[in-house]
């Protein structure tokens, strides 16, 4: 699938902290996609799926979201499970994997060091999510991690609900009503996060099954 320019910029400058490390990345893993990674699924999905950032060996690599790393199978198995997938695994990006009324996209594009963008890159990549949002109009964002939930949120003019920032507490099972969006929170699916236990397995797949419910039950409203 082709994004259009307002979504996603293939060729984006706009952080030379980033576009340095990914020409490092790129020498050392000459095979690697090393580029700003398009989002991936539905152009009209109900489920917007936002991650934090590519990871190094995972979409950094493959050039498709939450692709070929630890957290992948996870991700896309319990997307699967509610029917939001053709398969289980998203192993790279000519596997014929399709998504339906689903779509996975992360709040910063390219790869940061340590995964750890700046709160800058952040804001120079939120127009392309501010895109995507009203161009996709989903009915559920579903939002991996606090990085990712902070870029959700400024993406909205919270006044014109009388809602301040503060309001919109991320934790993990944590659900807002922002308009006609339902945004839902979950920790990372990270292999670290679940080599811890700060999330389970069912914990995650949990979250997801809720994401479905309320795409089930304001699809039926419509």
């Amino acid at each position: 699938m082709r994004s259009t320019p307002e979504i996603y910029d293939p060729d984006c400058q706009r952080c030379p902290r980033l576009v340095a490390f990914l020409g490092k990345v790129q020498q050392k893993h000459p095979s690697y996609f090393c580029r700003p990674v398009p989002p991936f699924g539905d152009p009209q999905a109900a489920l917007l799926v936002v991650g934090l950032a590519p990871g190094m060996h995972g979409a950094n690599a493959t050039g498709r979201p939450f692709t070929g790393d630890a957290c992948s199978d996870l991700l896309y198995g319990s997307l699967y499970d509610q029917g939001f997938s053709t398969g289980p695994r998203s192993v790279h990006a000519e596997d014929g994997l399709t998504m339906m009324s689903c779509r996975v996209t992360n709040a910063v594009k390219c790869l940061p060091p340590d995964n750890k963008p700046l709160p800058i890159e952040a804001s120079n990549c939120r127009p392309f999510l501010q895109a995507e949002i009203a161009a996709v109009a989903p009915r559920v964002i579903l939002c991996l991690g606090a990085v990712s939930h902070d870029a959700v949120v400024r993406c909205f003019d919270l006044t014109q609900w009388g809602i301040r920032r503060a309001d919109l507490a991320f934790a993990h099972g944590a659900e807002y009503q922002l308009g006609r969006f339902v945004v839902i929170d979950s920790y990372h699916p990270s292999r670290y996060n679940i080599n811890t236990g700060r999330l389970t397995e069912a914990m995650f797949k949990a979250v997801v099954a809720r994401a479905r419910t309320f795409v089930n039950v304001t699809a039926q409203s419509l």
